[in-house]
């Protein structure tokens, strides 16, 4: 008799499924706020709230809850820089003139990039010819879907090729402060690390709506923005992050990098279906040219992984 509890490995597909389908849908949940809320701010505070709620976990369920060495410090710093401040604010800036849907292809370039700075950055194998051709196809991923012939043609082009640049560096700071994460040893519960960033990272980015004019005052207290906030920090941000701690521990970080070529596939659902977008052919062969390019970068990898479900399945 199979038993389905929750370390056991029948749940993990569905908790797998349950968070691409939560991240997904916070692109489409980032479109639908900004209508009500200061772009900045709402990034702000949604991360400074999930910060708070996540930091109470943490306080809960570990046995340290603030960092206290130096590279845990710093660990902690880098991630509300580069993977919370800069990553989501250039997201949320760049939401404004891309849809959802697109953003969450865009942003799929991140694992990519992750390789490519780690092959600078780290003492790790570089690129080769094969990681070059990956790269390569990347790259020309997001060329087809910022279908540049088209924007500039078109009335709105200038705004369109601006949130593609915005949403481009965001994955850029994702992919570079994941890398410079690396070599800091720490024994920081990852909960309390990731609560500490969070927060700090919501503070620096209501610096950055405050530098950039914005005021809480300009918030629309509708019914929609307020579902739209809630479900990004509660959902999104925290329940979507235990899970994520939850996964990591059972897949590791190689496996679980493949939820960032489920999330478009949730998030054009959701657009289409909530918001009458329609993702154009461009766009889709884009994305595929982007996840053949990380397969291409960690074929080794993807196969270990192919090996490893197999076994999962026929125990």
């Amino acid at each position: 008799m199979t038993r389905t509890t929750w370390r056991n490995i029948p749940t993990t597909p569905l908790l797998f499924v349950a968070l691409a389908a939560m991240w997904g849908t916070s692109f489409v949940a980032i479109e639908v706020g900004l209508e009500f809320f200061p772009t900045l701010s709402f990034a702000a505070l949604r991360y400074e709230l999930a910060g708070l709620v996540m930091l109470a976990y943490a306080c809960y369920s570990t046995d340290r809850w603030r960092p206290e060495t130096r590279d845990e410090l710093l660990a902690t710093t880098i991630g509300a820089v580069f993977i919370i401040a800069a990553h989501h604010g250039l997201l949320y800036l760049g939401q404004e003139h891309v849809p959802g849907a697109v953003a969450s292809i865009i942003i799929s370039l991140s694992p990519i990039l992750t390789a490519v700075f780690a092959s600078f950055i780290l003492t790790e194998r570089s690129l080769g010819t094969t990681g070059a051709v990956g790269l390569l196809a990347g790259f020309a991923g997001v060329v087809l879907v910022a279908d540049p012939v088209s924007a500039l043609s078109g009335p709105s082009g200038s705004s369109q090729g601006l949130g593609i640049v915005l949403i481009f560096l965001a994955a850029v700071s994702f992919a570079l402060g994941a890398v410079l994460t690396r070599p800091l040893r720490t024994d920081l519960p990852v909960q309390s690390m990731q609560a500490w960033a969070m927060l700090g990272g919501g503070v620096l980015l209501h610096g950055w709506a405050l530098a950039n004019g914005e005021s809480l005052s300009a918030i629309e207290l509708a019914p929609t923005g307020i579902a739209s906030f809630l479900y990004l920090t509660l959902v999104s941000g925290a329940v979507a992050f235990l899970l994520y701690f939850e996964l990591l521990d059972r897949l590791g970080p190689t496996e679980l990098n493949l939820i960032g070529y489920v999330e478009p596939v949730v998030a054009a659902l959701m657009s289409w279906v909530l918001l009458g977008h329609v993702i154009d052919t461009s766009a889709l062969v884009g994305f595929g040219a982007i996840f053949f390019g990380f397969a291409a970068m960690k074929k080794e990898t993807l196969v270990s992984v192919a090996v490893a479900v197999r076994r999962r399945v026929a125990a």
